[in-house]
């Protein structure tokens, strides 16, 4: 009697997806402003704080320097905050 042959287990054939349509990025635009301005406020609340302590290294470094003195650094702010 002759051995029996093993039969290799196949897989199950796949049937092909169907083609995925492209889904827009938003449905109203006013989302993506939002979103945008999300991302943008983020952005101001990191550099902001950065930017307001390198100004004030400048001002130190200026009255240290005796480039100008304390008064002229208020006088100066005074007059950036009186612009329109």
């Amino acid at each position: 009697m002759q051995p029996k042959k093993k039969r290799t287990q196949r897989r199950p054939v796949r049937k092909p997806s169907a083609p995925k349509k492209p889904q827009p990025v938003t449905t109203h635009p006013s989302m993506g402003n939002d979103r945008r301005l999300a991302e943008l406020s983020e952005a101001l609340d990191i550099m902001l704080p950065e930017l307001t302590a390198r100004i004030a290294a400048v001002e130190h470094l200026l009255v240290e320097k005796e480039i100008c003195d304390r008064e002229e650094l208020i006088a100066a702010r005074e007059f950036v905050d009186e612009r329109p």
